[in-house]
């Protein structure tokens, strides 16, 4: 009997150990993004950049040097845009204001909402570029065939450290779920006729 009583014990050990482990791993990977975002905002690594519009700074251009700003654009699953820009490749004085057009097809029949995610490289330059007026701030929506194009409207920093001679902005579109919001929205309009 006291053997029974010590092995239902531990077993009972086990399992509350086991349990507080998983709980705590779900808690840890439930916070890592966010803590993820949070490290590569305040360390530019990683190439993230912010997602809301920045101020031009009024700042002397410096007409000694040329950074060379290159744009790749990709699609993925599950999104039939084709996302493509005017121009491949620029050069820009430090301090000056650029601006390129991207263009959005959508290549199917039917609405569908997108969001282009930004990447910079190398990621050193990320704290030295100003989005003036971005596509990537917000989703964007397509009806089906519909063309669409938008500026990027963009600064770099004159403090921009003189290694970096070429910045790469790449911008991967991604499918945006609405359901969500077109089920409450649905409800919302439901209750009104109530």
């Amino acid at each position: 009997m006291a053997i029974e009583g010590y092995q239902e014990a531990g077993v009972r050990k086990t399992v509350v150990r086991s349990v507080a482990a998983l709980v705590g791993m779900f808690a840890f990977a439930f916070a890592l993004v966010p803590l993820y975002d949070v490290f590569c905002k305040v360390t530019g690594l990683n190439g993230k950049v912010d997602t809301t519009a920045q101020a031009i700074v009024h700042e002397e251009v410096d007409q000694s040097r040329f950074v060379t700003v290159q744009f790749i654009t990709r699609g993925s699953a599950g999104l039939p845009w084709q996302m493509s820009v005017e121009t491949r490749q620029m050069r820009v004085h430090p301090g000056q204001t650029a601006e390129v057009d991207f263009t959005f097809t959508n290549n199917s029949a039917v609405e569908s909402w997108g969001r282009a995610v930004p990447s910079v490289s190398p990621s050193s330059a990320t704290t030295h570029l100003r989005k003036v007026s971005c596509f990537c701030f917000q989703e964007q929506q397509l009806q089906g065939g519909e063309r669409l194009t938008i500026p990027l409207v963009f600064q770099l920093a004159r403090d921009l450290p003189e290694e970096i001679n070429t910045i790469t902005l790449v911008y991967t579109l991604y499918p945006v779920q609405r359901i969500a919001l077109q089920t409450v929205q649905n409800n919302n309009s439901a209750g009104d006729n109530i």
